[in-house]
């Protein structure tokens, strides 16, 4: 089996997570190594089963999610990809849509992720919704711009 380019493999990424939803999950295993490791600010996950259980409960809590992917570089075996995720969840920010704006990194193993890194501000995602942390995060910020 041939295996794609760097850049294919990352327009499919582009492509499967444009589209994903709750009802669409296992789309994510075309994409994924079996033996993914998953990192983000809050979680590091390894393997396939794990990632895919960790996919399903945060889109069981979600009332909805939306990626909008703005740009992709890609080169040997590593890609950067920038985005921006909508989300709206009953118990953040009394449902509102928020925007969190993050960039993910990822390294390919034969056709597949085999590493998936985020980054994104924490604060913009969660903190920033509450009503006492939020004030706080946006008077020290207010601060710090000074």
């Amino acid at each position: 089996m041939e295996i794609e380019s760097v850049q294919t493999q990352v327009a499919r990424f582009a492509q499967v997570y444009q589209a994903l939803g709750k009802d669409n999950l296992a789309s994510l295993e075309t994409i994924y190594h079996p033996d993914i490791v998953f990192i983000d600010p809050a979680h590091r996950i390894e393997g396939l089963s794990a990632f895919l259980a960790y996919f399903a409960s945060l889109y069981q809590n979600v009332t909805s999610c939306q990626f909008d992917i703005h740009h992709t570089t890609a080169r040997d075996n590593d890609a950067f990809v920038t985005w921006t995720m909508t989300f709206s969840h009953p118990r953040v920010q009394q449902g509102r849509p928020r925007q969190v704006h993050g960039c993910s990194h990822l390294t390919f193993t034969d056709g597949r992720i085999s590493r998936h890194r985020d980054y994104f501000d924490m604060g913009e995602m969660i903190y920033e919704a509450l009503p006492l942390m939020g004030r706080l995060l946006t008077y020290i910020k207010a601060r710090l711009g000074q």
